[in-house]
C-alpha cells in the first residue's frame, strides 16, 4: 500500500477581501509641504485631480500574500532564487506547485519582463513575476528606463488577462541598490499614465490597484502618491513645488533621454537647421541593458528643484557633468553664505564650533532643542550650516548632536535632510569623523537607522549613539565641551554624577 501524503496547510494571517480597504480618493489630503521659496517651472501640473484613478487606487501598508485579488506582482531575480522576505513568504503559502510551475515550465524571467503563474494556496488566483534592475550610478538611465518596463509589462499583461483586481509590490529593491525614492518615483508615473490611457480609451478591466508596500517603502509612498494622484486642487497645486523638473516623459511615463535622438536631414553636407531636420527617438528600439554605452547620468533632481541647473554640453563625459553642476551649486551657496545676514539663524544658538577633540579635530555642537525647524528661515539655516563648516570640514571634523528635551516642533523632514545631504559636497562626508548623538530616544534610533540605510549609507558606520553627555569625555576634554545648562541638568537628572570615567583605551 502506497501512502499519499497531502501537502500540509501553511498557517497564515487573515485574508483580506480589498472591498475592505478604503480607496485613495477616500482618504484626507495632508499637510502642504513648504516651498523653500522656490517658484516652480511647472505652470499647471501634468497629473490633475483625477477622481476615478483615486477610486481605483489603494494604498495598504502588509503583507501581499493575504490580499485576495486576481493576481499579484511579485519581484525576483532572473532564476527566481531571490530569497528576500517576499519571496520567501510567496513560495512558502504558495506550496510546492508553484515551485514545479517555475522550475519545470518557466524557468526563467528576463529583466525588465514579466511572466505568469499560478497562485495555488494563496488567495489570489494569479502571480505575475517580474525582475528589477540592478542600478548604478553611471548607466541610471538604462535602470529607470528598464524599472519603467517592469511596470508598464505588469500593467499590460494585466490588461491583456482582463483582471479586475490587481496587487502591485515594489519592483526596485535596495538589494540592487536602486533607490527608493527615484523607484517610487517611476513606479507612480508609469501607473497614473497607463491607467490615464486605459481611461481614455474607455478600454479599462482593472477595477483595483492596489500599491500594497512593506513597512520600509510605506513613508515614501504615503509622501509622493500625492504628487501623482492628487485628491485635491490645492494638494495638486502643492505637487507643482515637488515633482521632478527639466526632465521629459513620453505618454505611458516612459524617459526620454536627448542623446538616444538623432537628426536626419535630407543631404549630410547642408547645413543643420531646424526646419529642415526631423527627431527620432530610439530608445525603444535598443535593449534598455544593453545599451549602457548610450546612457544619460541625469542631476540629483531635489537639487535641480532647489538651485537651479546649468546646462552642460553633451560630449562631456555625464559623470564629470554631474559633479560640475554639484560643485557650481555649492560655490553659488557658499557665495551667498558669505554676504547674505545670517544673524537670525546664528543668533539662535543651535549650532555653533564648541573647541577641540583629544585628537585636534574641531567640534560641532548642534542642539536640537533650540532648532525649530517650523518655524526658523531654512534657506538661511543651510546658507548658516554652510558658513560656518566649509572652512572645518577642509580637514577632519566631529559632529555632537543633543537630543535632550526635544519635540516635534524640532524634527525636520526626511525631504529637508536629503537636499541638504546631497547639496553639500563630499569633503563633508569623507572628513566626517564622528557623528554622535547625545540622549537619543527610540524614535531617534529607529529613524537615524532609516536615514542613514536608505539616504545616506555613506555616514551609516560613523554614526554613534551616547547615553550621556559623560560619554563625549573618551573623545574630547571636559573643558573642550560648552554646551547649554539644560542638557547639564537633564543629564544629572537620569544619569547621576560622575557615571562614566572614560579609560585611555576607550
Amino acid at each position: 500500500m502506497v501512502l499519499v501524503m497531502e501537502e500540509p496547510l501553511v498557517t497564515s494571517a487573515p485574508i483580506i477581501d480589498i472591498s475592505t480597504l478604503k480607496s485613495w480618493g477616500d482618504t484626507s489630503p495632508i499637510q502642504f509641504p513648504t516651498s523653500y521659496n522656490i517658484n516652480s517651472s511647472l505652470e499647471t501640473s501634468p497629473y490633475p485631480v483625477n477622481k476615478t484613478l483615486n477610486k481605483k487606487i489603494i494604498f495598504w501598508e502588509g503583507d501581499i500574500t493575504q490580499l485576495r485579488v486576481d493576481a499579484i506582482v511579485h519581484s525576483t531575480n532572473e532564476n527566481f532564487s531571490d530569497h528576500c522576505p517576499l519571496s520567501n513568504r510567496i513560495f512558502t503559502k504558495a506550496g510546492h506547485g508553484l515551485k514545479q510551475e517555475i522550475y519545470d515550465d518557466i524557468k526563467e524571467c528576463r529583466t525588465g519582463e514579466v511572466v505568469v503563474s499560478k497562485a495555488y494556496r494563496l488567495p489570489a488566483k494569479l502571480i505575475i513575476h517580474t525582475v528589477g534592475p540592478k542600478y548604478n550610478p553611471k548607466f541610471q538611465s538604462a535602470a529607470e528606463n528598464t524599472l519603467h518596463n517592469c511596470y508598464r509589462n505588469i500593467l499590460q499583461k494585466a490588461y491583456e488577462l482582463k483582471l479586475r483586481s490587481l496587487a502591485i509590490s515594489v519592483v526596485n529593491s535596495v538589494r540592487r541598490n536602486y533607490p527608493p525614492d527615484e523607484g517610487a518615483h517611476t513606479a507612480l508615473r508609469t501607473i497614473r499614465r497607463i491607467l490615464e490611457y486605459q481611461e481614455s480609451k474607455g478600454d479599462c478591466y482593472l477595477e483595483s490597484v492596489i500599491l500594497a508596500v512593506e513597512s520600509c517603502d510605506a513613508g515614501i509612498y504615503e509622501v509622493l502618491l500625492p504628487l501623482y494622484f492628487p485628491r485635491s486642487n490645492k494638494e495638486e497645486e502643492a505637487a507643482l513645488l515637488q515633482l521632478p523638473t527639466g526632465r521629459n516623459y513620453g505618454p505611458f511615463g516612459e524617459p526620454i533621454f536627448p542623446d538616444r535622438q538623432i537628426r536626419i536631414i535630407d543631404n549630410p553636407h547642408h547645413h543643420i537647421n531646424e526646419d529642415d531636420c526631423s527627431v527620432i527617438d530610439l530608445s525603444s528600439h535598443f535593449d534598455v541593458m544593453g545599451d549602457t554605452s548610450f546612457t544619460h547620468m541625469q542631476g540629483d533632481l531635489d537639487q535641480q528643484r532647489l538651485l537651479g541647473e546649468r546646462h552642460v554640453p553633451p560630449t562631456i563625459d555625464p559623470f564629470i557633468a554631474k559633479q560640475i553642476h554639484n560643485q557650481e551649486r555649492y560655490d553659488r551657496l557658499l557665495r551667498r553664505a558669505k554676504t547674505e545676514d545670517l544673524s537670525e539663524v546664528s543668533g539662535i544658538g543651535c549650532l555653533y564650533q564648541c573647541g577641540y577633540d583629544r585628537f585636534g579635530r574641531p567640534v560641532i555642537v548642534f542642539v536640537g532643542k533650540w532648532f525649530k525647524f517650523k518655524d526658523i528661515n531654512l534657506d538661511k539655516a543651510l546658507l548658516y550650516l554652510i558658513y560656518l563648516l566649509d572652512p572645518l570640514v577642509k580637514g577632519d571634523y566631529v559632529i555632537a548632536y543633543f537630543h535632550t528635551n526635544t519635540s516635534n516642533a524640532n524634527y525636520p523632514s526626511f525631504t529637508w535632510l536629503r537636499e541638504v545631504y546631497n547639496i553639500l559636497p563630499y569633503k563633508y562626508k569623507k572628513n566626517l569623523k564622528a557623528f554622535y548623538i547625545v540622549h537619543p530616544t527610540l524614535w531617534t534610533k529607529m529613524m537615524t537607522w532609516w536615514f542613514t540605510t536608505f539616504m545616506a549609507p555613506a555616514i551609516k558606520q560613523k554614526v554613534h549613539s551616547l547615553p550621556g553627555v559623560e560619554y563625549l569625555y573618551s573623545i574630547m576634554p571636559r573643558n573642550q565641551l560648552e554646551i547649554p545648562a539644560f542638557i547639564t541638568e537633564y543629564d544629572m537628572t537620569i544619569n547621576g554624577l560622575r557615571y562614566f570615567n572614560p579609560s585611555s583605551t576607550t
